[in-house]
């Protein structure tokens, strides 16, 4: 895994800087679109929850910018997630041409889907960032550990990316139902809500849920002005880890039969 990473890394960046820019390629305002998304978005956040619902974030000051801001900071984990789901399926379906036709490395495309993803997680959150410094402030130095906590969302992220990219060439049905339970996922991850208003009796089930811990995790540092919690954090590192060999197994087990189902 390391070594095709290693060996491709500068075909790893060409393919997604392609991707990216072919994604806004005769748009009018072309890749400024990555960033209007996001502050279209945070200001809609603003304006029904702070202003409509006049929703409070327990435990915060209580502000409606303080809301918004720990609404997008979990939006932040869950759309890098999401996009790496809903694209898994179609990864080598849409590049049939490199199974059929070219001597290529097919396990760096997961890689390239998981690049874009944090393209644009990278641009929400500055998006976030100038946010914060106009609403509230300058923020504290525990932002800096925002890429740690990230981590073990890439790990989980490739990994499951590998896991369904190969599963979508067999399964077709595959992309209908990770779109549907990335729809699922949304509403059952506190993102518009505190992990604690979870009832008691549901936790161990929430529990459950991968992204829980890492938007946990995003807010400390990013909102509440808190170090990693390592009795959270390492346990879903390891996880993450465990996900992303699996992926990666599983794509190179039934790579070989790639070329014959397309």
């Amino acid at each position: 895994m390391l070594r095709s990473l290693i060996a491709n890394r500068g075909l790893i960046v060409a393919l997604s800087v392609r991707e990216v820019l072919g994604r806004y390629r005769g748009s009018i305002f072309g890749l400024a679109w990555s960033i209007f998304q996001p502050i279209l978005m945070l200001a809609v956040y603003t304006f029904v929850f702070g202003l409509i619902f006049r929703s409070r974030w327990p435990g915060g000051t209580g502000s409606r910018a303080e809301f918004a801001l720990v609404l997008f900071s979990g939006l932040l984990v869950f759309n890098m997630f999401a996009e790496c789901l809903n694209r898994a399926p179609g990864i080598i379906l849409s590049n049939a041409n490199y199974v059929k036709r070219v001597v290529f490395p097919l396990e760096i495309l997961p890689f390239v889907a998981v690049a874009v993803a944090l393209f644009h997680l990278f641009v929400s959150f500055l998006v976030w960032l100038l946010f914060y410094v106009i609403a509230i402030g300058v923020p504290s130095l525990t932002v800096l550990l925002f890429p740690v906590t990230l981590i073990p969302l890439i790990f989980l992220s490739l990994g499951i990316a590998w896991f369904f990219s190969a599963l979508g060439v067999f399964v077709r049905d595959t992309a209908q139902i990770t779109g549907l339970c990335t729809t699922v996922l949304m509403f059952l991850t506190p993102i518009f809500y505190p992990a604690d208003a979870i009832p008691a009796r549901f936790r161990p089930i929430a529990g459950l849920n991968p992204l829980v811990p890492v938007i946990e995790q995003v807010r400390r540092v990013l909102m509440w002005h808190r170090g990693i919690d390592l009795q959270a954090y390492l346990p879903i590192l390891i996880l993450s880890l465990v996900t992303l060999w699996i992926g990666y197994w599983w794509f190179e087990k039934t790579r070989k039969g790639f070329a014959d189902v397309l």
